[in-house]
């Protein structure tokens, strides 16, 4: 599948009033939150962990020297979230290069959530590289707190094997726990940015098969891995994300992937604060992605599974 820009004026005109729009809470699988001391200095932030990966990432400018994302705080996401009808969003840590830069956002997305339980769950980040022990630790303290998944992790961005014998051990006790893992994917045929890595969907093809029990969240729509590859189609325990649709492909993505896959397997997330319509927006805000989902051409019923039913089943939502 190419890469595709959005255009659409159905986006520019914002959401619609359609009366078939489903009225149920939505629910934001995919926002990222970073303390604020990365907040007040990325860079400086990112350079005093380590931490190159990120930075190439989240502190890069576009062509027009706009930043690619913001640093929003809770209460800009909370703003955020009101704006744009969703009632709750999970904030996903990161895949760090540094074990110790997960655990310090662990801490603060657990001072998140007891702050505003209504609103804010979160999954943790953990690196194998922490060592069998902690890392184990990490995710047993996480349940603890009330963390309800892990992620967004990524080997190939943390520079360890798929195979790694401590990262096996975390997603089998997330499955024990009944924690989903989400897991960043690239799709193979997007196009090139600053910090771009390769993931191999044939990896987490293998993942899945490997821990049947574990259930796994494929961000950016996983690279449309069973549009490409029929047999993904059967794995029962991978789901996928909308994170940066827009970004990645156009509108037309939502009805031809839920065609084919299932509306049941798909979670919204916008990956804010990403700004998703950089040709719209300065900044980062939820209410177009909210627009286009609404105005792809889905049933109700799906919407709603996808907004809301389906969050509360693979996070154990209350």
């Amino acid at each position: 599948m190419s890469v595709a820009h959005v255009s659409s004026d159905l986006l520019v005109a914002g959401p619609s009033k359609s009366r078939d729009f489903p009225s149920v809470p939505i629910v934001d699988s995919h926002v990222h939150l970073y303390p604020p001391e990365a907040n007040r200095d990325p860079a400086a932030w990112a350079a005093e962990r380590g931490e190159v990966h990120w930075a190439t990432l989240c502190t890069r400018q576009r062509k027009d020297g706009r930043p690619v994302q913001g640093f929003s705080n809770v209460a800009g996401l909370l703003r955020a979230m009101d704006a744009a009808g969703i009632g709750r969003a999970i904030l996903l840590g990161w895949y760090w290069e540094k074990p110790e830069t997960a655990a310090e956002q662990n801490r603060f997305y657990a001072a998140c959530i007891r702050e505003h339980p209504d609103r804010l769950s979160a999954c943790a980040t953990v690196h194998p590289n922490a060592g069998r022990g902690p890392a184990l630790d990490a995710v047993r303290r996480a349940h603890e707190a009330g963390f309800v998944g892990l992620g967004e992790l990524s080997p190939h961005s943390q520079h360890h094997a798929i195979d790694d014998p401590t990262f096996a051990e975390v997603l089998a006790l997330a499955g024990e726990l009944k924690m989903p893992v989400n897991l960043h994917v690239t799709d193979p045929e997007s196009r090139p940015f600053p910090g771009r890595i390769e993931t191999p969907l044939e990896d987490f093809a293998a993942l899945a098969r490997r821990f049947p029990t574990t259930t796994f969240i494929l961000a950016h729509w996983g690279g449309v891995l069973p549009l490409r590859d029929p047999t993904a189609r059967e794995l029962g325990n991978v789901v996928y994300d909308t994170a940066a649709s827009p970004l990645l492909y156009g509108p037309e993505i939502w009805r031809r992937f839920v065609e084919t896959v299932g509306a049941e397997r798909v979670l919204f997330g916008s990956d804010f604060p990403l700004n998703l319509y950089p040709r719209l927006e300065l900044e980062a805000e939820l209410v177009r992605l909210v627009a286009e989902a609404k105005t792809s051409g889905l049933p109700t019923g799906s919407l709603n599974g996808i907004f809301e039913r389906n969050a509360v089943r693979v996070f154990g939502l209350a």
